[in-house]
């Protein structure tokens, strides 16, 4: 299911520059389930809308 794109989210040149300075995976265990772009995103909307 596609969501709603807001002006606070990243573009695919800003996550280009963000990616590689996040953890990568480790080989043990789960595989992660949270996409961290998303996570950024919603962090960037919180910093520049506030939360009501």
């Amino acid at each position: 299911m596609m969501r709603q794109a807001y002006n606070t989210d990243l573009s695919n040149e800003e996550w280009e520059i963000i990616a590689p300075m996040l953890p990568k995976p480790s080989k043990l265990g789960r595989p992660p389930k949270t996409d961290f772009r998303e996570v950024l995103n919603g962090i960037f909307y919180i910093t520049k809308n506030g939360c009501t």
